[in-house]
């Protein structure tokens, strides 16, 4: 006679599901635990955390420099460093929590789509991936916007009939996941349009019509955010810099299909996903297991919409090619390759352990090509170097004028970006290659002290193969691009090579000059 007992995993979906919030926040911030005291990275310091400090400072929702990026991790910041006081560990720990939130909306979409064994398996997958497991500590809106628009997912996907509380929610969420990233209003576009199909289609027009107007809701409130920030700027989307970079100066056939491209590598290939996408292919020509359900054809249709809606949408939106703009994606990747597993292979959890594997090695360990520090722990390396350079300064130099580029120059300038104690006086430059170089060699009465780092990341095996096929059109962009060596920075500045570290590629050095001359007395603002 069949055991009638819930399974194991089933016995954990039957948890309430703050139980299982506070379990998921457990395990998110004790495997970030080394990381929840770093200072302040990149982007973190070049926006966000400074418009969150705005809002700290003088409850303003707009930040100094006008980027139109909604408000709420603002005010979530914002507030609740007025609650615990303003520090580095509350931030990581607030950005913990809404990764746990993301990891729980993932859960319950799996289960509902599928089994909660399977739901076990993808959660963990997920919150184990480089990209994701990066981005769980690090205060970018991506991951705040990710938590609404995958809760948002969870109540929607597995909709059968019109249930008007749901759609309430699900408006309010996906309206709280545009207020933290404008990007995030393409979800709810792509089920939007997916419902207008079906509404005029259908018969059961008024279920089709009710579920479109929920999805098309949240538009409303990005909009009042875009009326509210012209009609405190004078700029509908950001100034004019933010808004070429960002959207204009993209709309070239050329740029979109490059990106095109590149989304598609970091979609189905970045940081050994294709492992799990080659096993689901593989899986495919094994005969479908009797006594197992597949994921519902309607649902795999609408997650097969949301991975190309996003593969082409972000192949338009934003200036940098980020991964992370495509955190909400990468779940609904894996629960259809999980979902093959299972209705393929008996053994399937085996195939989760390798892949899982392969993603956890994929944390530390890089591969041969070019990519963002923040998809893995690298951007961590660049931190520590940045500690070290600016610890040395501090303690060494506290009175120097620094020649540095950003986002270093905000690190020596902003202590509360967590490098400094106290402000130490820049002249910034934009880069380290050889133009900005020898520019600042022209002017050399205006700093005692370089500051000097990786500004474009390249992993070492590709930097070597690089610098042996200058040819190449990647070999002669690397060439023109290329962040000067500090040996060859000294040589040209003429100064001397006082602190130097190397970690995988990442590194940084300060170099003194021994001259005598008054201090720039211009302070330094940040881009």
């Amino acid at each position: 006679m069949p055991s009638t007992l819930p399974s194991p995993a089933a016995r954990f979906a039957a948890l309430p599901s703050l139980l299982l919030f506070a379990l998921f926040f457990a395990a998110v911030a004790i495997s970030h635990l080394t990381l929840l005291r770093l200072p302040y990275y990149w982007d973190e310091g070049g926006y966000y955390v400074p418009a969150a400090l705005d809002f700290y400072h003088r409850f303003t929702l707009i930040p100094e420099y006008t980027n139109a990026h909604p408000p709420l991790p603002n005010v979530v910041l914002g507030t609740l460093w007025h609650l615990t006081g303003l520090s580095i560990l509350t931030t990581r720990l607030t950005v913990c929590a809404f990764a746990a939130a993301a990891l729980l909306a993932v859960f319950r979409l799996c289960e509902r789509l599928t089994t909660a064994s399977v739901a076990i398996a993808v959660t963990f997958l997920t919150a184990v991936y480089p990209i994701w497991f990066a981005q769980s500590t690090l205060a970018h809106a991506d991951i705040f916007a990710a938590a609404f628009t995958l809760s948002a997912f969870a109540l929607y996907l597995p909709l059968q009939e019109t249930d008007r509380r749901k759609l309430v929610w699900v408006a309010v969420l996906f309206s709280l996941a545009a207020l933290s990233k404008e990007t995030a209003i393409v979800e709810p576009a792509i089920l939007a349009a997916i419902e207008l199909v079906l509404l005029l289609r259908s018969r059961a027009k008024s279920e089709h019509l009710k579920r479109f107007l929920a999805l098309s809701f949240p538009v409303i409130p990005l909009i009042g955010w875009y009326a509210y920030h012209h009609y405190k700027t004078g700029f509908t989307f950001g100034n004019p810099e933010y808004l070429r970079y960002n959207a204009t100066a993209n709309f070239t056939l050329a740029h979109i299909s490059l990106s095109i491209y590149y989304r598609a590598l970091h979609l189905f290939w970045q940081r050994n996903i294709w492992l799990a996408i080659l096993l689901a292919a593989a899986c495919l020509f094994l005969p479908k297991r009797a006594e197992i359900k597949s994921l519902a054809p309607d649902a795999l249709r609408t997650i097969g919409l949301l991975i190309a809606g996003n593969w082409l949408a972000f192949s338009v939106l934003g200036g940098a090619l980020l991964t992370r703009y495509l955190l909400p994606v990468y779940p609904l990747i894996l629960l259809v390759c999980v979902a093959i597993w299972r209705e393929r292979v008996r053994q399937w959890p085996a195939l989760a352990a390798v892949t899982a594997a392969a993603f956890i090695a994929a944390i530390w360990l890089n591969p041969p090509t070019s990519f963002a520090p923040e998809d893995n722990l690298t951007y961590r390396d660049m931190i520590v170097m940045h500690q070290e350079a600016t610890a040395f300064i501090a303690q060494h130099y506290p009175d120097a004028t620094v020649l540095t580029a950003w986002p270093a120059a905000e690190e020596l300038f902003r202590p509360d970006m967590g490098y400094v104690a106290q402000r130490i006086k820049v002249f910034p430059v934009e880069n380290f290659t050889n133009a900005e170089i020898q520019k600042a060699a022209q002017e050399p009465g205006k700093f005692d002290t370089a500051l000097v780092f990786t500004t474009h990341y390249t992993s070492p095996a590709l930097e070597r193969y690089l610098m042996k096929h200058p040819q190449t059109q990647r070999g002669r962009e690397f060439a023109e691009d290329r962040d000067l060596r500090p040996a060859e920075i000294a040589a040209i500045l003429h100064g001397e090579i006082v602190f130097k570290d190397s970690r995988n590629g990442e590194w940084a050095a300060v170099i003194r000059f021994s001259r005598s001359y008054e201090a720039l007395k211009m302070p330094y603002f940040a881009h």
